[in-house]
């Protein structure tokens, strides 16, 4: 198992699916994640610290989590099957441990709002397709003027265009 940060978000430029890039904190390799518009919505306004005026899905689950005396403390990308992703949230409440099955989007969304530490398992690093970010850094300083352009000019009617 290898922790992980998320790294960015970048575009599919063949199905234009959003891209969660997870970057292996002691080497270059990166596992990228294909999420849902949604999602990436949740992750990126986390990573840009944009604040709504309403919370949001992940920031409700967060304050009822903070409320119930309930810590996440990992999470982790633990396998990947006909091409998906699965993984696992790890959670103690009064000293008990307690495992909650999860998608990794939602998962690494609460992980970046409460500080959790992300891991991916070795199986699901050997299965994907890796990524070299040596050779170029994947998230340039473009794609994230791109995704703050997308996320401010979203329209609440917009979510209703796009089927997960």
């Amino acid at each position: 198992m290898r922790e992980m940060t998320v790294s960015g978000l970048t575009i599919d430029p063949f199905t234009n699916s959003p891209i969660m890039i997870l970057k292996d904190v002691e080497s270059d390799k990166a596992v990228p994640i294909w999420i849902g518009l949604l999602e990436a919505t949740a992750i990126a306004s986390e990573l840009e610290n944009i604040k709504f005026s309403r919370p949001m899905t992940h920031d409700l689950l967060k304050n009822i989590m903070d409320l119930m005396k309930t810590q996440i403390t990992k999470v982790e990308v633990c396998d990947l099957r006909d091409n998906t992703y699965f993984a696992l949230i790890y959670l103690v409440r009064d000293g008990q441990e307690i495992t909650i099955d999860a998608r990794p989007s939602d998962a690494i969304a609460l992980a970046l709002r409460t500080k959790a530490p992300i891991f991916v398992a070795d199986v699901v690093i050997q299965k994907a397709r890796r990524v070299d970010l040596s050779a170029k850094e994947a998230i340039t300083t473009e794609d994230a003027k791109k995704w703050t352009e997308i996320l401010e000019s979203l329209d609440p009617e917009d979510f209703g265009k796009y089927k997960m």
